[in-house]
C-alpha cells in the first residue's frame, strides 16, 4: 500500500528531483545514484521497494529527455545502442524481480556498497587512449556487447538505477566507440533499463505515480539549471565539483550502511 504523503513531503520530492537533475546537468553523471537516499531520508518515504520502483521511472524519463539533444548532435550509435538496450532490458527484468524478493534493508545495504564503488570511479583519473576519439564505425564484438548488456542490465534492475556509469565503459569495451558516442548511446539503455524496472515494480504495486511525476518535474528543471551553469565553468571547476560530489555520495553511502547493517545481524 502506497504511503499518504503530506504536502511538505511532496514539496521535498520536487526539491530532491531538482537536486538530482541539477547534479546530472552540472557534472554530467552520477546524480541519479542519490535519487533513492533522497526519497528515503529527506522526503521520508517508508518503503524501500516503492522508492526504488519510483526513482527508476524518474531516472528513465530524464534519460530519454537527455537522449534527444545527443541524438540531434549525432552522438548516438543506434545499432549498438538498441542491441545493448534490448538484451540489457531482459536482464534488467530478471534483476528487478530478484530485487523485489530481497529484504528492503538488505537491498539498501548492498545499494550503499554500490554507491561507494561509484564514488571511487568518479574520482579515478580518466585516461583517453590514442585514437579513441576517432573510433571504428560499424565494427564491434557482438558477444562482448551482449555479455556487457547482460551484466549491466542485471545490476541496473536489481538496484533500480540507470547504470550509466557502467553502460558507458561497457559500450566502449564492446565496440571501441568514442567516449562521446558511448555517453550519448548509453542514455537509450539507461532509459530502457529504468523503464523495465519501473514496469516490473509497478506490476507489484511498488510505484508511487504522484511522487514519480514530482521527481521528474524537479529533475527536468534542475537539469536545465545545472546544464546552463556547467557552460560557464572551467575544466578545473568541474573537476573540483566532481570530487565534492563523490565525497557526498560516499558519506551518504556510509550513513545508509550504518542504518541498514542490522539486516545482516550487525549492530554497533
Amino acid at each position: 500500500m502506497l504511503a499518504d504523503l503530506t504536502l511538505l513531503q511532496h514539496i521535498l520530492a520536487v526539491v530532491s528531483g531538482v537536486a538530482v537533475g541539477f547534479t546530472l546537468g552540472l557534472i554530467g553523471g552520477g546524480g541519479s545514484i542519490l535519487a533513492v537516499p533522497l526519497l528515503l531520508y529527506l522526503v521520508g518515504y517508508p518503503n524501500p521497494h516503492v522508492v526504488i520502483g519510483t526513482t527508476a521511472l524518474a531516472v528513465s524519463v530524464n534519460a530519454y529527455i537527455n537522449l534527444v539533444p545527443h541524438a540531434r548532435a549525432g552522438n548516438v550509435r543506434w545499432k549498438e545502442a538498441v542491441i545493448f538496450a534490448v538484451m540489457g532490458a531482459i536482464a534488467a527484468f530478471v534483476g528487478s524481480s530478484l530485487g523485489k524478493a530481497v529484504d528492503g534493508k538488505k537491498l539498501l545495504f548492498l545499494f550503499a556498497i554500490l554507491m561507494l564503488v561509484i564514488a571511487a570511479l568518479m574520482v579515478r583519473p580518466k585516461k583517453v587512449k590514442p585514437g579513441e576519439m576517432e573510433g571504428h564505425p560499424g565494427q564491434f564484438s557482438l558477444w562482448k556487447l551482449l555479455l556487457s548488456a547482460c551484466i549491466v542490465g542485471m545490476l541496473s534492475g536489481f538496484f533500480g538505477i540507470g547504470g550509466g556509469f557502467l553502460i558507458v565503459p561497457g559500450l566502449v569495451f564492446a565496440t571501441g566507440m568514442p567516449m562521446l558516442a558511448a555517453i550519448g548511446s548509453s542514455l537509450f539503455s539507461v532509459g530502457t533499463f529504468g523503464l523495465t524496472t519501473a514496469v516490473n515494480y509497478a506490476r507489484s504495486g511498488l510505484l508511487d505515480w504522484t511522487v514519480a511525476v514530482l521527481y521528474i518535474a524537479g529533475g527536468i528543471a534542475g537539469g536545465v539549471i545545472g546544464a546552463r551553469l556547467a557552460t560557464h565553468l572551467g575544466k578545473n571547476s568541474k573537476g573540483t565539483l566532481n570530487l565534492i560530489f563523490a565525497a557526498l555520495v560516499a558519506v551518504v553511502a556510509l550513513y545508509m550502511i550504518y542504518r541498514n547493517m542490522s539486516a545482516f545481524g550487525i549492530h554497533l
